[in-house]
């Protein structure tokens, strides 16, 4: 199909087509360096705006350097770029709407006001006929009380907006620890809920994608482990039953598709000791649990992202290979970069092939995301022993 159509939420569906079109990319961290190149091999030319000079997607596109509230260079980034896109939820709202006015944003800014917000998040997500882990919005300290005894310990609170890798959150496993988390919490003036914890045996994740066209695809899920409120591994296919994996799929595409997303969106997920899943965080872009599609599946996730919002195809997200991602942080960079300059033996001796990527980060610190390795394998627990009998993650467990 050519040309532009409304779809049923009144965004316009065009097809951008390759070699014709440049892509803006609001951010130019390690996702949009990903998006720039595997966009770049379909044909298409990017430009990215980011205030980080040597920004790791302006290593591979064209940047402009300025600020994320700057207007003046979102209306050049607006004036180069046939459409723009983002990835990164936090974008600033006046320049969300400034990009929409005058260029073609077809994520647009409704699944970012509902992304940016914890209490919004979950309501969209109950009002697609999916379950969330019993919470209560928190607005005093007598309904921090109240809301204890309803919802029982442990529980989580946590701050209704910002918050990632663990932050902005407070566990509390006893009664008495309550006043003194929400204090600690509401000093910030941030908003708060609080969260019923939920004895699971794992988490997974699931990235669906979504076209401008209202076509969805979502890949196979991934079994997460997280060190110190950190993603540390991505596992798949994911150790639990093929019926949990195929239910987990449907309700991220029913989510997806009752919030009208486009392009990529990662639903978190608890798997209960009784099977029930849970949905407990979403990400309307491309997701670190995600990234072993690079090698593993037919379409890696970061060219789904580029397909559904150019209104093209969704490609195939069959997996090709057992596969898992492990993060390599600051810590762990140097070792993992020394490690490639000499046959793997481990790698040889256990069938794993190896398959490094470097964000192009200018400063290396403990527990900042540096880069990562997808291990393709013959079965998971082969890519499990690889990542232990290197040592570099010593400190962690997998």
């Amino acid at each position: 199909m050519s040309g532009t159509e409304k779809s049923k939420n009144g965004s316009q569906h065009r097809v951008m087509l390759p070699g014709h079109t440049t892509i803006g990319i609001l951010g130019g961290g390690q996702l949009g360096r990903m998006l720039t190149l595997a966009g770049t091999a379909m044909g298409y030319r990017f430009i990215t705006l980011d205030p980080a000079k040597d920004a790791p997607c302006g290593q591979v596109a064209r940047q402009i350097e300025a600020g994320y509230a700057d207007e003046g260079a979102a209306l050049e980034l607006a004036r180069q770029c046939d459409v723009i896109t983002y990835e990164f939820e936090n974008v600033d709202a006046g320049v969300a709407a400034l990009l929409e006015r005058e260029s073609y944003v077809p994520q647009g800014s409704s699944l970012l006001y509902t992304t940016q917000h914890r209490l919004r998040e979950k309501r969209a997500i109950e009002a697609a006929g999916v379950r969330v882990a019993p919470y209560r919005e928190i607005t005093s300290a007598d309904t921090m009380q109240a809301a204890v005894g309803e919802l029982g310990v442990p529980c989580v609170l946590k701050t209704v907006t910002g918050g990632y890798d663990g932050k902005g959150q407070r566990v509390i496993r006893d009664a008495a620890q309550a006043l003194k988390a929400y204090e600690e919490l509401a000093a910030t003036g941030a908003e708060l809920v609080l969260e019923q914890f939920i004895k699971f045996d794992c988490e997974i994740s699931v990235v669906v994608a979504r076209s401008t066209a209202g076509e969805i695809k979502t890949f196979p899920p991934a079994e997460n482990i997280h060190v110190n409120n950190i993603l540390h591994a991505s596992i798949v296919p994911a150790r639990v039953p093929a019926d949990i994996q195929l239910e987990a799929q449907k309700l991220a595409a029913a989510v997806a598709e009752s919030m009208e997303a486009v392009g990529l969106l990662a639903v978190e997920m608890f798997v209960a000791a009784d099977g029930r899943l849970y949905v407990n965080e979403l990400a309307p872009r491309p997701h670190n649990s995600g990234h072993y599609t690079m090698e593993a599946c037919a379409t890696s996730q970061f060219e789904q992202h580029i397909r559904a919002i150019c209104g093209l195809p969704l490609g195939d997200t069959t997996l090709l290979s057992p596969v898992v991602m492990v993060n390599v942080l600051g810590e762990h960079l140097e070792p993992v970069i020394e490690r490639t300059g000499a046959p793997d033996g481990d790698a040889i001796e256990l069938g794993v092939i190896p398959k490094l990527h470097i964000y192009g980060k200018t400063e290396a610190k403990t527990g900042r995301k540096m880069g990562h390795v997808n291990l393709l394998c013959h079965d998971v627990e082969e890519g499990l022993q690889w990542i232990e009998q290197t040592t570099i993650w010593r400190n962690t467990n997998s």
